[in-house]
């Protein structure tokens, strides 16, 4: 029984050549899987100003090194460059798929793909090989493309993918889990990559690591994450963020949403046909389980539409809801249906929906569709993902295929205010940070543009005491962030992960002997396999010592940004949330804001521009992976000025 996923399959899809290597230990033990190998080899063989969207541009599919081991369910990450920001993508999905693909890659971690094929194709993904085949199925959406293939996991482009929309998902299991922000979709489209087969069933697991899975899961049910996961899944954090008074609505013009009993937990349970069926629900066969997973967890709501079944997350009734002034649950998951089967990322797609309707407003560009206007956002939508101007909707022409490039593309095209905010391009969740100063500063500084998930002090600091310091703050996102991108380097489910593995994994990979362990504290078991990096940065088995692979993992990306261009200016509070919302909301404080990013930096070691220093690239292992054209700041940033301004 194999214990660790040693090798990637790289797939050229310009000549459909498909190879098999060994990826090196020392990437292994320093960066682990998923997030953290995914960011290694994407900057090793990118080079600066790599068209997202051109040949040269590597797209890869990825697990962590105990996928289809960990409790609750399996996933995979897209990690690519960003046709969105210019910088640095991972992107998340679960299910049938994820699991399949752990399956299908045998003793490998990865499917890297570079490339563009002359005609569409799809790989298929079996027995740790791949074969590229010529597919028919270009126009299909998610959820016949999936159709296509019933006896296996399929990932795939929607129409709005093949035109290469910025915010286009990898759909996957039909439109019922996306690689979602970011535009991964777009780089997979332009790849003529239609989509990804994987033909295996779950890895079966060794009886020492199903009895520790099994242990884990059943904290999890206990935990007051798994119980919270149960009674709402993430449908309820639209109810959450409008009671802490975070909840912005109408295109930010408003804090809080009068409708939001009619879109909310409630609404979805009253009309859901049950429960989504997660892959921790299958045995060792595939065979599909009961609907739930670690410990009879559910998944998400089954809600039915006149086109058929949807599972829609929070950010469906947050940003296709409340963002849009739309208090029909029903409208909404029609909604979110639309975008999960074009294959559109329902943050993107809303945020641009929201910025056409207030530019409309203000007279930028002719557009008739208000806020709660489902019919009209529906229209909208479709033509976005078509680039075309639909012919039921008296709009711009160029409206659709501008919006289909984001909302900075559109300002860009039209002029007039930003008016939704962005972060390097990408939309903000509808979390509004005006009243979470913690919460500008995650995204702000988040390596892959506006997320809410790379550190979350929209969950906390609502409800923190009011005097709680700038140091806590900036102590938290980082420490957030580092821990977060172990979990996404071993791939675990998110929710589950977070609540069960305080050590980091570090158990866990102890029980596989894994580099990122077992080389802790001596010489390399094969001295031939070690990397250039010799003992710099070698972590240990302790969640401290992953808690710095972490931040290893975390400062790579930065530098990948850094080669890309990106520096302090990118981390800039977006124009929209420096003044007021309609309803009096006060904005940020500028001022306020650039303090903490100062002791932000400082946390990190980086300098003024926000950019990591030798020492800091040194400390970390890092030093002999910058290259000469990443820049770097020369020292630390001097935080103490902020901190005495804000004693």
């Amino acid at each position: 029984m194999r214990r660790n996923r040693t090798r990637v399959i790289r797939v050229d899809l310009s000549t459909r050549e498909t190879t098999s290597e060994r990826v090196p230990r020392d990437w292994r033990r320093d960066f682990v899987g998923g997030k953290g190998i995914g960011a290694r080899y994407l900057y090793e063989e990118l080079s600066p100003g790599t068209d997202p969207t051109g040949p040269e541009n590597l797209l890869a599919f990825l697990v962590g090194p105990l996928a289809g081991f960990l409790p609750g369910e399996t996933r995979y990450a897209a990690v690519t460059k960003s046709p969105l920001t210019g910088g640095f993508l991972d992107s998340y999905a679960g299910g049938d798929f994820a699991v399949r693909l752990a399956g299908s890659l045998d003793d490998c971690i990865g499917l890297l793909v570079t490339g563009t094929a002359d005609r569409p194709v799809r790989i298929e993904v079996e027995g740790g090989r791949a074969r590229v085949k010529p597919t028919d199925a270009w126009g299909d959406d998610a959820a016949e493309t999936a159709e296509r293939f019933p006896d296996a996991g399929v990932a795939c482009v929607g129409p709005a993918g093949e035109r290469e929309a910025a915010y286009a998902t990898i759909a996957s299991d039909g439109g019922d889990h996306h690689a979602g922000r970011g535009g991964a979709g777009a780089v997979m489209g332009a790849k003529r990559l239609k989509a990804v087969v994987a033909r295996d069933p779950p890895p079966a697991v060794p009886d020492d690591l199903a009895a520790r899975r099994d242990r884990d899961a059943e904290t999890y049910g206990r935990r007051p994450t798994g119980e919270w996961q149960a009674a709402g899944e993430t449908i309820e954090t639209v109810d959450y963020a409008d009671e802490v008074g975070i909840l912005a609505a109408e295109g930010w013009t408003e804090t809080g949403f009068d409708g939001v009993d009619d879109i909310g937990v409630e609404a979805a349970a009253e009309r859901a046909a049950g429960r989504e069926a997660v892959s921790a629900g299958r045995d060792g066969d595939g065979r599909e389980g009961a609907e739930s997973g670690p410990a009879g967890v559910p998944g998400g709501f089954r809600i039915g539409t006149p086109d058929g079944e949807v599972i829609p997350r929070g950010a469906a009734p947050i940003t296709l809801g409340a963002g849009l002034g739309i208090d029909d649950f029903d409208r909404v998951a029609e909604l979110c249906g639309v975008c999960d089967r074009l294959g559109l990322d329902v943050i993107g797609a809303g945020s641009a929906v929201a910025w056409a309707i207030r530019a409309g407003r203000a007279g930028v560009v002719d557009c008739p569709v208000d806020f709660g206007d489902a019919a009209g956002a529906e229209h909208l939508l479709k033509a976005i993902a078509a680039r075309d101007p639909p012919a039921d909707l008296d709009v711009d022409p160029d409206l659709p295929d501008a919006l289909a490039d984001g909302v900075d593309a559109a300002v860009a095209q039209f002029g007039g205010d930003a008016l939704v905010p962005t972060v390097k391009s990408m939309a903000l969740p509808g979390f509004d940070p005006r009243a979470a100063v913690g919460v500008a500063l995650a995204y702000a500084t988040s390596d892959r543009g506006a997320c809410h998930r790379r550190a979350r002090p929209q969950e906390r600091e609502p409800l923190a005491r009011p005097d709680r310091s700038l140091a806590d703050r900036v102590r938290d996102v980082v420490g957030e962030q580092n821990a977060r991108s172990v979990l996404w380097s071993l791939v675990v489910d998110d929710f589950v992960g977070e609540a069960v593995c305080a050590d980091l994994g570090a158990e866990w990979l102890a029980a596989i002997e894994h580099p990122a362990v077992a080389d802790c504290g001596g010489p390399h078991r094969d001295e031939s396999e070690r990397g250039d990096a010799g003992d710099a940065g070698r972590p240990d088995p302790s969640p401290a010592a992953l808690a710095t692979t972490g931040e290893r993992i975390w400062t790579l990306t930065r530098l990948f940004n850094a080669r890309e261009g990106f520096d302090r200016a990118d981390d800039a509070l977006p124009e929209p949330l420096r003044t007021d919302a309609a309803d009096g909301t006060p904005g940020v404080d500028v001022d306020a804001f650039d303090r903490l990013l100062d002791r932000y930096y400082a946390a990190r070691g980086w300098g003024e521009r926000g950019l990591p220093t030798p020492e800091t690239a040194e400390r970390l292992g890092l030093a002999r992976v910058v290259d000469d054209a990443t820049p770097l700041d020369d020292s630390p940033i001097d935080s103490a000025p902020a901190a005495d301004a804000d004693d």
